[in-house]
């Protein structure tokens, strides 16, 4: 009994700094204990106790006249070293830098856990409406089924994987989640198709989301780039900026080196 309410704890402090690490953005660079406290809904003194645990460990900064924390090199650099070059040499933040620019937009980077769908990385974009969407953060996840980033990434899958996964999301979905496999199946192989998912956003959001794989990733570590969308008939400029974006910076890698000399220049 001892030992299962140990891992339990281990497991659960575990969860808190993962959390406190995905809390900084590009809108909160820095962060107060009270910061963390509110987002997380997490006791004060134990949080204030992390954050030093953090600051010893070198994975956050701590400034003493604004009693704020920051993330440092460190905690940036962690597990850079093991990830394909798209990470390490920057790839796929300026993808993300990139889109968010020029469509003003809030874009997402999404992987697959397990049958969910998780926000890996956010840009919210200038969009005063779409950057007030509240589940739009990094370590948000939710089934695979409900986000146009989650039917790229069943896209994935084999066929006689696809279709028992499918069936196990449907029973696990509440009732007012539920859909018809055969139709789900369907607008997968479409997205497959079109190499391009408009579905909804997801994430606790009533939007329109755009969603493409990206090229290049490892097959047990599929990676979407996402736009959300703000009217509906922006689909085929958003769609065709999407695709231009990721050629350009992902598939094409000679393309990548003439925007960077030309930014230089």
């Amino acid at each position: 009994m001892a030992g299962t309410r140990s891992s339990a704890n281990k497991a659960k402090i575990a969860r808190r700094v993962v959390e406190v690490l995905e809390f900084f953005d590009e809108d909160h660079p820095e962060a107060t204990v009270m910061d963390i406290v509110r987002r997380y809904d997490r006791p004060q003194s134990s949080t204030s106790e992390l954050l030093s645990s953090l600051v010893e460990l070198g994975l956050l900064q701590k400034d003493p006249h604004a009693r704020s924390y920051r993330p440092t090199v460190r905690a940036a650099m962690l597990g850079a070293a093991t990830q394909q070059e798209a990470v390490r040499d920057g790839k796929l933040l300026r993808l993300l830098d990139r889109l968010a620019s020029q469509t003003g937009l809030p874009v997402l980077l999404v992987s697959m856990v397990g049958l969910d769908a998780q926000i890996v990385a956010t840009r919210r974009g200038s969009n005063e409406r779409l950057r007030r969407c509240g589940g739009l953060n990094g370590g948000t996840r939710e089934p695979l089924t409900r986000s146009a980033a989650g039917l790229m990434l069943l896209s994935t899958l084999r066929e006689e994987q696809r279709a028992p996964v499918l069936r196990r999301l449907n029973s696990e979905a509440s009732d007012e989640a539920k859909f018809s496999p055969s139709e789900m199946s369907n607008r997968i192989a479409q997205a497959a198709q079109d190499g391009i998912a408009a579905f909804q956003a997801g994430f606790g959001t009533r939007e329109q989301m755009l969603a493409a794989l990206l090229p290049g990733q490892p097959d047990e570590e599929p990676l979407v780039a996402c736009v959300v969308m703000d009217r509906p008939e922006q689909r085929e400029a958003l769609s065709q900026c999407l695709r231009d974006a990721i050629h350009s910076l992902i598939a094409d890698p000679r393309s990548d080196n003439v925007e960077r000399l030309a930014t230089a220049a």
